[in-house]
């Protein structure tokens, strides 16, 4: 199992994890361990809540393809092991990140002393503007 949130959590048998060869430098070693991990998980398949999987679906995301599954390669460390738990991480942050639910933004208005600020500063800057032009002789 892994927990997305207190009430909401993944089976193990919703997403696969297949090991694959690294691509890059690694000498000797990248040619012989198939360190890499490839974790696929299907989005309408799964036991998510339908609101955790709406909001996935309709996400724009490069990891989630058209048909709603979510791949993610993980190849950033030497072992099988710590490259499983950086793809589960992975996958959670991006359960996390796509189904938070924005705070709707509540319209204020200015005080009334920022009013006068405003004002105060912007009669300040009009009398300087007007003490800038030409001196006129009477």
């Amino acid at each position: 199992m892994i927990p997305i949130s207190r009430q909401v959590s993944i089976p193990d048998d919703e997403y696969t994890l297949t090991a694959i060869r690294a691509q890059g430098a690694g000498g000797q070693n990248v040619n012989k361990v198939s360190s890499a991990i490839h974790l696929r998980f299907d989005i309408r398949q799964s036991s998510l809540p339908e609101f955790y999987k709406q909001r996935l679906l309709d996400a724009q995301h490069h990891l989630i393809t058209a048909e709603g599954v979510v791949i993610i390669k993980a190849q950033e460390y030497r072992t099988q092991a710590q490259n499983r738990e950086a793809a589960v991480a992975r996958l959670v942050a991006l359960i996390q990140e796509l189904t938070v639910v924005q705070k709707s933004r509540r319209a204020t208005r200015p005080t009334r002393a920022s009013k006068e600020r405003r004002l105060a500063t912007k009669a300040q800057k009009s009398s300087t503007k007007s003490l800038r032009g030409k001196v006129r002789l009477p």
